[in-house]
């Protein structure tokens, strides 16, 4: 069986390692970050990581050619699944579904239309065969082919916190460059304040690369982990840039304070396109679980620290006055609102699609 798959953040090719443990015998085509000897992708995510509306812009050629490639190698495929990157995958499913119309598309983390953009929803169920809900509240904006299948952190995330604990602070400043030049500095002013144990987790995808030339010389003031969930499990606190890492923390039960920091024209460009009050998952859930509207509601599971907002005495005294034995019994209402991983049932449907599609050859 061939799956071309299209993962081109970081946080999708997390959620595609456990999805592909259930699939020994596929043979993996497209973009995705290599595990085994065997991958052979045509790109991975470090080819992709562009942050802001200037990159995206300088970087439309390597796109538009990565669009043509995947395809062409889409007709190799039993199954296509996309993953996230709502921008490139539309726009690949309308390519594949022109020259293959049967060829079966399954879109495994839904684009987040219901922040914005939510015209985006019948276009992908249009183009795509199956949808892979992973929040519940997603269902609502798609007519018949979306199922709520869980949430791939369940299926990555080994222990869970039922009781302030930990030891340590961890410090996660982003995957891209950008992130790291926006926050890292300022993450180190704060780990001078805390006379504990400071342990800056590093994406796995970097593991290998000059951490001091990406970092810059404060990084000597860290432990080094390449291991998120066991670092957040660990400690008893964090310090976070906005992203899946934020959701990761609150299902743990790690207590934490997001900090976003972007260009002052991304920013308010982004602003002026989406109105939302929170940007943090674990917040955006925490709207759904007192029947706000996710996203723009006012309760708030974690205190979000946005642009001048990021500073060393802001978050230390987020630090000083997070309730921790609230946060933790909050973080078990989370877990019981997401209830299950998403990997077996999407592994599901992919042996189901590729089997109806050797059928309608046969």
């Amino acid at each position: 069986m061939k799956v071309l798959v299209s993962a081109l953040e970081v946080s999708a090719n997390t959620h595609f390692k456990a999805l592909r443990a259930l699939l020994p015998e596929v043979e993996w085509l497209g973009i995705y970050d290599p595990l085994e000897p065997r991958d052979k992708p045509l790109f991975s995510s470090k080819d992709f990581a562009v942050m802001g509306f200037k990159e995206v812009i300088l970087k439309l050629g390597f796109i538009y050619k990565a669009l043509r490639q995947m395809g062409a190698l889409s007709c190799q495929a039993d199954v296509i699944l996309l993953m996230d990157s709502s921008s490139f995958n539309i726009p690949l499913a309308k390519r594949i579904k022109k020259h293959s119309p049967n060829k079966p598309i399954i879109y495994y983390i839904l684009p987040q239309v219901w922040a914005w953009k939510s015209y985006r929803a019948p276009i992908i169920e249009r183009y795509c065969d199956q949808l892979g809900a992973i929040l519940p509240f997603e269902l609502s904006y798609y007519k018949s082919k979306a199922e709520y299948v869980g949430h791939p952190l369940l299926d990555e995330i080994k222990d869970f916190k039922t009781r302030p604990q930990g030891r340590g602070v961890v410090f996660m400043p982003g995957s891209r460059k950008q992130e790291i030049d926006a926050l890292f500095s300022i993450f180190a002013q704060v780990a001078q304040k805390i006379p504990l144990r400071r342990i800056l987790v590093v994406p796995p995808n970097l593991q290998g690369s000059d951490l001091s030339a990406l970092y810059g010389k404060d990084i000597s003031l860290f432990e080094i982990s390449y291991n998120a969930p066991q670092s957040l499990y660990e400690a008893e606190f964090a310090f976070i840039c906005s992203g899946t890492a934020t959701l990761q923390a609150a299902l743990i039960g790690t207590p934490f304070v997001l900090a976003y920091k972007a260009r002052i024209l991304d920013y308010y460009i982004a602003k002026s396109l989406v109105k939302l009050t929170c940007i943090g998952l674990a917040n955006i859930f925490y709207n759904a679980l007192h029947q706000e509207s996710p996203g723009r509601g006012t309760t708030m599971l974690h205190p979000e620290l946005i642009q001048k907002d990021v500073n060393p005495t802001n978050l230390l005294q987020a630090y000083a006055q997070m309730d921790r034995a609230h946060f933790v019994r909050e973080a078990q209402r989370l877990r019981a609102y997401l209830n299950t991983g998403s990997a077996k049932r999407v592994s599901e449907w992919i042996k189901s699609k590729a089997l109806d599609n050797t059928f309608s050859f046969l």
